[in-house]
């Protein structure tokens, strides 16, 4: 017999409760809380449901270990970021403010993989057949194995899925398809999880290569219960601003890859096309003796990247200063004008600081301490420093400039694009050899680090 069983669930974080509730206990949030209901399959009391699979548990040192197969496309930034390629049998959730580009680039990769002879099904529940061949047309996509099919029942696409027998699956979106069973709203936390369920476990048998695309909240996070991001193989947000020209994919969680790994784009008329060389895209608008700039050598996944970090420092006539941070966290800047402040005797009450990373960028390594710290001390001086100089290091809340990891690819980096001078930890040097044309300063202190910057210090 089935039984129906009413519950309430969050929107916005996923609580369960038992009946209604103004504000959700979870996440705080006002009216958030919406009815769902279950149908529950009564079986027989005390019956097992066994597993149809013959496998046993196994000792894992007899265990044969087998490297993960993939598949390449021709988009090497986007290979970079799934770790090699794509793993049949993934399944992998993209993420990104609406009109930011997701579409466009799983329809690049889509044509890229169907060009290589592998069978491609687009599904789209969010646009009309006709819609996607407009895209298709002005992405010049033409492959007669890229299928496209408009739909949002679960069952009809489980259905075309067996007709069509893709590699490759694209769902644009998750939050748009419903499972017929659950009697809830699409995009409800309860169609979300059951429809994830569902493809991978179409994704795991069939061993094809599914592609989600998720809807975002307005702080940044996929919409969706969190079970939702531990159920997929791999996490990947799309990151840029309207209003610059360049897109960020950033690899949040991988199965089969490293974590934090980036690839960049270049929005054009006729698509996204990569960025093979970030660093000049980053530094090509960078005013050369500016004070307040400064450049840091910043390890993206395994890829070194030099970015200009500006810093706007001017006294303040109200009694509390204004502390604003853009694509660094505004606890580290706070933190470092502290230490400035008690280390170094600057006072800075009495300023207001602005910090901002150029080019959209968002840092979150303690690599960049010591290039906020100068850029922050350029500023409140009205000193450049010289524009020839990177900076890379931690810095301690007791002044001192801890060591950070991969040293020497990054100043390869930065000695590939004309830096002649960077200023690191002391314990980061030795056991390496300093690339030509480049001089290795290595400072314990910020002491050290801004005397070697300034003339007055």
């Amino acid at each position: 017999m089935a039984k129906k069983k009413s519950k309430f669930m969050c929107n916005s974080c996923g609580y369960e409760a038992a009946k209604w509730m103004g504000r959700c206990p979870g996440c705080g949030e006002w009216n958030t809380m919406n009815e769902e209901v279950e149908i529950i399959s009564k079986g027989p009391r005390g019956a097992f449901q066994h597993s149809s699979t013959t496998t046993k548990a196994t000792p894992i040192i007899q265990v044969e270990a087998q490297e993960e197969t993939r598949i390449v496309t021709q988009m090497n930034e986007f290979n970079r970021v799934l770790g090699g390629g794509i793993v049949p049998g993934s399944l992998v959730l993209i993420g990104g403010d609406p009109g930011i580009g997701k579409s466009t680039l799983l329809l690049q990769v889509s044509a890229l993989l169907s060009n290589q002879g592998k069978r491609v099904l687009y599904i789209s529940g969010e646009e009309s057949v006709r819609q996607t061949k407009l895209r298709a047309e002005r992405l010049g996509v033409k492959s007669p194995e890229l299928y496209i099919y408009s739909e949002t029942n679960l069952e009809f696409l489980n259905q075309t899925i067996e007709e069509v027998q893709p590699k490759f699956v694209i769902v644009d979106s998750i939050q748009t398809v419903h499972h017929p069973e659950v009697t809830s709203a699409p995009g409800s936390v309860s169609q979300v999880r059951e429809c994830t369920a569902e493809l991978m476990r179409i994704a795991k048998t069939k061993n094809i290569a599914i592609f989600l695309v998720g809807h975002v909240t307005k702080e940044g996070q996929i919409a969706g219960p969190r079970i939702l991001e531990h159920m997929v193989d791999t996490v990947l947000y799309f990151e840029g601003e309207r209003h610059h020209n360049h897109r960020i994919l950033r690899s949040q969680k991988n199965r089969f890859g490293s974590t934090n790994e980036i690839a960049i784009f270049e929005m054009l008329q006729g698509g996204l096309r990569e960025v093979l060389n970030p660093s000049e895209l980053f530094l090509q608008e960078r005013s050369q003796g500016a004070p307040g700039s400064t450049i840091v050598a910043s390890m993206e996944g395994t890829r070194p990247i030099l970015v200009e970090i500006q810093s706007l420092v001017t006294p303040t006539s109200f009694n509390y200063p204004k502390r604003m941070a853009t694509g660094v966290d505004q606890n580290r800047v706070q933190l470092l004008m502290a230490v400035l402040e008690k280390r170094m005797g600057m006072m800075l009450q009495a300023q207001d600081a602005y910090i901002k990373v150029a080019g959209g960028v968002k840092l979150d390594e303690p690599a960049i301490d010591l290039a906020v710290l100068t850029s922050i001390v350029s500023s409140f001086k009205d000193q450049a420093v010289n524009p020839t100089d990177c900076f890379i290091g931690e810095v301690g809340l007791t002044g001192e400039v801890r060591r950070v990891s991969r040293i020497e690819q990054r100043v390869q980096e930065a000695a590939k694009l004309g830096f002649r001078r960077a200023v690191i930890p002391a314990s980061n040097i030795g056991g390496w050899e300093f690339p030509e044309g480049i001089q290795v300063v290595g400072v314990e202190t910020i002491n050290d680090a801004l005397r070697a910057s300034f003339r007055d210090l």
